[in-house]
């Protein structure tokens, strides 16, 4: 419960029935809730303007209940897609800070007077999901069966991808190889697991054994501008698995667009796809609830398990985990669950992105792990 309720946001009763913004809206909808765009709350800014993609205008709140750390009296927040312009804005002085950093421009920042990089390690993991669900892939040449209903096929993906490549040759070294779909420093137990080897050979292998001995191809998804280098990374996965035989149909869109296909509300909407996940309440069970629970053909539970991975004996340790207090007990518990998990190769972990954050000089803040900015952290000199 503790764990959780730091993900619980309040709204005025009065307020939100006034302005119609009950209703849930999901990532798929096009018409914003108008929560969405509209203050409710007694936080430390109010808003002042909000231009969509163009500017949004805050100004401090001196009602506000606790006592304030921050010095400042407005922010104005710009959004600024082109990573080249982002970090020109920065370096000419334009802006005061800004994020992400793309890795191959940290050193520029650094080097520039006036400006540094803020690095630090991230709490979210991206990964690769499988469809597993469907009795035939909607993206492939393969026809009356899914091949990503057998291990060994989600098995040979794995060995396919060269973890430390990604790492060294698209990341720049800002970013941890993951075993498991959690962050090391959010589960004590973390140092237990391992990844599958990298060994294009046994995947080859793996496959055959399957039956796709020739190969075969398959569609997947991809945000091109939500997480580090995310368009490169698929690239480069696609490129891995064209070493077994398997052929990707590369579908790299703005983030926009990507999460309204694969969280269609008609059905889950892809066969292969990247995601990145960070447990609002750095906890395991946020992961098994919302990544790895099962989920039925509409949608229920498991509400980000795009690909449908079920077993019952997950389902059966994340009740227990649920409520179980005693924290050994507990970890154990989710540590069988990641281990039930791994050996079925529920989705594939690639690694923990690295924060990169531009400040100015002159410019005090605080990096959070889980990458949110919060103004109330910020002094400026």
């Amino acid at each position: 419960l503790h764990y959780e309720w730091d993900t619980w946001y309040i709204m005025d009763k009065e307020w939100t029935e006034a302005n119609n913004a009950v209703a849930i809206t999901s990532a798929s909808d096009t018409t914003p809730n108008h929560a969405a765009l509209n203050a409710n709350g007694t936080g430390p800014f109010k808003l002042v303007s909000h231009e969509p993609g163009v500017k949004t205008v805050y100004e401090k709140y001196d009602g506000w209940w606790d006592e304030a750390k921050h010095n400042l009296d407005g922010v104005e927040f710009t959004p600024i897609s082109s990573d080249a312009t982002r970090v020109a804005a920065l370096l000419s002085g334009e802006l005061d800070m800004v994020y992400p950093i793309p890795v191959q421009d940290v050193k520029r920042v650094n080097d520039n007077a006036g400006t540094k990089a803020m690095t630090g390690p991230e709490l979210r993991t991206i990964f690769l999901g499988m469809d597993q669900m469907r009795d035939e892939l909607l993206y492939s040449d393969v026809k009356g069966k899914n091949p990503f209903k057998d291990v060994r096929v989600r098995k040979a993906f794995y060995q396919a991808i060269d973890i430390e490549g990604i790492k060294r040759k698209i990341m720049r070294d800002l970013s941890t190889p993951s075993a498991i779909m959690i962050s090391p420093f959010l589960f004590s137990k973390s140092g237990d697991f391992e990844r599958l080897p990298y060994d294009p050979d046994a995947a080859k292998a793996l496959l055959a054994e399957a039956g796709y001995g020739d190969g075969f191809s398959v569609g997947m998804d991809c945000p091109n501008d939500r997480y580090v280098n995310d368009e490169a990374i698929c690239q480069a996965v696609a490129s891995m698995l064209a070493r077994i035989g398997v052929k990707v149909d590369l579908n790299a869109q703005p983030k926009a667009k990507y999460f309204a296909k694969v969280l269609a509300s008609a059905g889950y909407d892809t066969s292969f796809y990247l995601l990145g996940w960070t447990p609002g309440s750095f906890d395991s069970w946020n992961i098994l609830d919302n990544l790895i629970q099962c989920r039925d053909e509409t949608g229920k539970g498991g509400a980000f398990n795009l690909g449908g991975y079920c077993s019952a004996e997950v389902d059966a340790l994340a009740d227990k985990i649920l409520v179980e207090n005693d924290p050994d007990k507990r970890d154990a518990l989710i540590a069988e669950a990641y281990t039930l998990s791994n050996n079925d190769v529920a989705h594939i972990p690639l690694h923990q992105q690295g924060l990169a954050w531009g400040v100015a000089e002159g410019v005090e803040l605080a990096q959070r792990a889980d990458n949110q900015f919060h103004f109330r952290f910020v002094t400026k000199n």
